[in-house]
């Protein structure tokens, strides 16, 4: 699943910096995760950086709405490294 950052999100601008795949940037009103670009670290560190740095508990979740496997987040990761 890609992730997502809820309205409990402060805009304390820790997790922006963090993501290896570019895939957090300010939206409308707080920070927004792109799920074609979010692989939850896969490829990159063992858990989520984004989830590690915020000061916010439960603030970044599992995205319901974009359930994959890890299989298809290290496909992801493959493709958005540009090794395919």
């Amino acid at each position: 699943m890609a992730l997502l950052i809820t309205d409990k999100c402060i805009n304390c601008d820790m997790c922006d910096p963090e993501c290896p795949n570019d895939a957090i940037s300010m939206g409308a009103e707080i920070y927004e995760i792109d799920p074609d670009r979010c692989t939850e670290c896969q490829g990159h560190y063992d858990k989520p950086t984004c989830q590690s740095v915020c000061p916010i508990n439960n603030c970044i979740i599992l995205d319901p709405a974009h359930v994959e496997t890890e299989e298809q987040l290290l496909e992801k990761f493959v493709v958005l490294q540009g090794m395919a």
